[in-house]
């Protein structure tokens, strides 16, 4: 009897104890085992919405870079947002993919140039509508304050290498450094030496993801070059398109079989690049495999399609809802639990 009351008892423990690691889990750590585990999840493509996700269907919803369309990439299930990261005059960390404010905003200049309280003033534009927004720009801490427990942050360094430490110091602060995201372009040795001295000077606890393109990098032995130095959980490969080249049938060198086992043995995600390019032909990341010949041309599997059947298990687009419902259509997602915590924005500002 003593025996059987100490098995209820310990039993009773254990599902307590599950309980309550149920109870402190949120979307953003699920996700986050994710990313971390490659290997239990290749059965499952995640989606990272370029620039926060602005976009669908071709037509733009909300500014890029802006809460709103955070707001709107967690509501669809996207997993991971990507923005882009600058300094204003006064040295705060701003959210902006251009240098100049002229195409996003209402202010005109060099975001270099602007104080964070001037910055303030200008308010965020929906591009190609030219609808103004209430939105103003961000600073990196209220993207983070947003993101927060909910959705993956990739951080798009539009500064120097030696600004990494400080972006993830703002993250620590937050007590988030693990569900930022935060990347560099790699080509050689000397590469790999800057990002590891920076990383380095960070501290732990946050994830990077190097970045190979294939006009320099032209096979698997860099990466695990690469690997070696880091132990990345992905590594985002571009396969770039020139001119009016025909659409790639291979994938190019980074989505080769080898670049394929070099992932299963570092136990990291393959990243594609499907959205567009200004003024560039389209799919000129992805080999002309992009998010036009998705969407435009509706050719879904010839896109995301083709980029999932050569190993790739995040992809990076400008149309987050729309890669979502083709993937999980066509069996390519697995189910989130359906009742983990969903966190609140904890940046309050208004984002209409």
């Amino acid at each position: 009897m003593r025996t059987l009351w100490l098995s209820l008892a310990f039993s009773v423990a254990l599902a307590t104890i599950a309980g309550q690691s149920l109870a402190g889990e949120t979307r953003a750590s699920q996700i986050l085992d994710r990313f971390e585990h490659a290997n239990q999840w290749r059965d499952h493509v995640m989606i990272a919405a370029h620039r926060a996700g602005s976009m669908q269907a071709g037509q733009t919803l909300y500014a890029e870079n802006s809460l709103a369309a955070v707001e709107g990439s967690i509501a669809i299930g996207a997993e991971i947002v990507e923005v882009d990261v600058r300094r204003a005059k006064d040295g705060e960390f701003v959210i902006m993919h251009d240098s100049w404010l002229d195409r996003t905003t209402t202010c005109k200049g060099e975001v270099v140039k602007y104080t964070l309280a001037e910055l303030k003033k200008c308010r965020l534009v929906v591009e190609g509508t030219g609808a103004v927004t209430k939105e103003t720009v961000s600073t990196l801490r209220e993207m983070l304050l947003t993101t927060r427990d909910r959705i993956l942050i990739n951080l798009d360094n539009k500064l120097q290498v030696t600004d990494l430490p400080g972006m993830v110091a703002e993250a620590r602060d937050l007590g988030m450094a693990d569900q930022v995201i935060v990347k560099e372009n790699l080509w050689n040795r000397q590469r790999i030496d800057a990002a590891s001295a920076a990383l380095t000077q960070a501290g732990g606890g946050f994830q990077f993801m190097p970045i190979l393109a294939d006009d320099a990098v032209h096979d698997a032995v860099f990466a695990s070059e690469v690997d070696k130095a880091f132990a990345p959980r992905a590594v985002e490969l571009i396969t770039w398109r020139n001119g009016a080249e025909t659409l790639t049938s291979t994938g190019g060198p980074l989505f080769s079989t080898r670049m394929r086992a070099e992932a299963a043995r570092g136990d990291w995600h393959l990243w594609a690049d499907t959205y567009a390019v200004v003024n560039k032909p389209g799919g000129f990341l992805a080999g002309g495999r992009g998010d036009e010949l998705a969407v435009a041309a509706s050719l879904p599997h010839e896109a995301w399609g083709f980029w999932v059947d050569r190993g790739a298990t995040i992809i990076q687009t400008d149309e987050p809802k729309a890669a979502i419902a083709w993937l999980t259509a066509n069996g390519y997602r697995v189910p989130y639990t359906t009742d983990i915590k969903q966190a609140e924005p904890a940046h309050t500002a208004s984002i209409n």
